[in-house]
């Protein structure tokens, strides 16, 4: 019996050169500056019925290999990377239903500054615009804007509580209705409808109204990972759609139930938020050739053991460049991604750095999903019928216009041929299309 209809995203790792020295890339190295592959990337998984394309982003260079910068530049490791309220614009102006959501970190930005950039893109798009809300995990992040670094893991989510609760009192300082635009009496706006929020809390501040204007959604999308304890409850609290990749059916299972119970306590339909969980399908035209890809995987991360560390070090806060690569694993700590590292410790149990490094590989997919797209179809499927829903959050290691249509084109008319997923939007309007089903 097939499962209830779910959601599917996309999650974009960065602005950034995708895969540059990889085949079927293209002339991404020349081309890179005018986003047109990522615009084109929008357009398709517009066309496969996407709720969302999330904008994931970093806001320094990473120095978490042998604490220079080397490994990253040469390599194009998450950098370059341009900003993500930009290249949402240009994504919004090429489609019509799509969601698009940039993130934006709480300790970059003003919450006066995020309210007005994401307002403004909710207007330009009809209704279509969302926020991904990030506290930062890395010092070199923090020292871009004269920080020694940022604060304690659990005081950056008690920080950010207070930062979204600025954010949605802003869009919500003008109430429906305020732009009036009566010709007879020369009234354009009603001055009763817009209103000061004078907030003033331990961390932020911020006088307002919001001088862009209403939001077409009232407001936008929020969109967070939850991940460690102060990060669900976070998310419980705030977000309308969950980034969330605990490893395998049962954890996701606990996972949502987990958040939904947090969100019921606060008062909270729990209907009302969908948790997505990341996914990166493997695809071919056969079972054999699929696996021969997912193994493919794992050699190259065995023949890139220094890049795949460093990557896990921008990821988990930490230098491995210091560890001996024949030992366990052990005991870490970071103030960084902390579900990250959990979940890179869970995974590694008592093997090797080694041995853990090249399992990274697949660590961030939820659940494995490797096959022809019928058979992916039919794994997911079978995967939210265990959790419960709500959907997939598409994160692919390599973007190219190629790997895009193995999944717009390959694996979404396979779930759409099962009555998994839309064939057509519902609404106009993002919040709308997250609530239809």
């Amino acid at each position: 019996m097939p499962a209830d209809k779910f959601h599917l995203a996309w999650f974009l790792q960065g602005s950034s050169i995708q895969a540059w020295n990889a085949q079927w890339t293209g002339n991404i190295s020349e081309e890179w500056m005018s986003a047109e592959m990522f615009v084109d990337a929008a357009r398709a998984i517009e066309r496969a019925g996407f709720d969302y394309m999330l904008l994931e982003d970093s806001i320094y260079i990473g120095q978490n290999w042998q604490d220079l910068r080397d490994i990253f530049l040469k390599n194009g490791m998450s950098v370059p990377r341009q900003e993500p309220s930009v290249i949402a614009s240009l994504m919004l102006a090429a489609t019509s239903r799509l969601g698009v959501v940039p993130t934006l970190s709480t300790f970059a930005y003003h919450p006066y500054l995020t309210a007005r950039i994401v307002g403004t893109l909710d207007q330009i798009s009809g209704g279509r615009a969302g926020w991904n809300m990030v506290t930062g995990s890395s010092d070199y992040s923090g020292q871009n804007f004269g920080l020694d670094h940022l604060p304690e893991h659990d005081t950056r989510y008690e920080m950010a509580a207070e930062y979204i609760d600025i954010v949605t009192q802003l869009w919500d300082s003008w109430e429906p209705g305020a732009i009036v635009a009566d010709r007879k009496t020369g009234v354009l706006i009603d001055p009763e409808k817009v209103h000061t929020i004078d907030f003033k809390g331990e961390h932020y501040a911020s006088r307002g109204p919001l001088n862009s204007g209403p939001c077409p959604q009232g407001r936008p999308v929020i969109a967070q990972a939850g991940g460690s304890a102060k990060g669900r409850a976070t998310a419980a609290r705030y977000a309308d759609t969950i980034v969330a990749h605990p490893k395998g059916i049962a954890a996701m299972k606990d996972y949502r139930d987990d958040v939904r119970g947090q969100m019921a306590a606060a008062g909270r339909n729990p209907d009302h938020c969908k948790v997505l969980f990341m996914a990166y399908p493997i695809l071919a035209s056969s079972a054999a050739e699929a696996q021969e890809r997912a193994d493919h995987r794992r050699v190259a991360a065995a023949q890139n053991l220094d890049m795949r560390l460093a990557q896990i070090g921008w990821t988990t806060n930490i230098d491995f460049s210091t560890f001996d690569l024949d030992a366990p694993v052990g005991e870490l700590s970071t103030n960084g991604h902390q579900s990250s590292l959990a979940g890179f410790l869970r995974k590694a149990g008592k093997n090797t750095l080694r041995e853990a490094a090249i399992d990274y590989s697949s660590m961030g997919a939820c659940v494995d999903l490797v096959g022809t797209p019928d058979r992916v179809a039919a794994q997911m499927d079978e995967a939210m019928q265990e959790v419960g829903g709500d959907g997939f959050l598409i994160a692919l290691p390599n973007v190219s216009r190629r790997s895009v249509a193995e999944i717009t084109d390959g694996l979404v008319p396979a779930l759409q041929q099962r009555g998994l997923v839309r064939t057509a939007y519902e609404h106009q309007m993002f919040r709308d299309n997250l609530l239809a089903f």
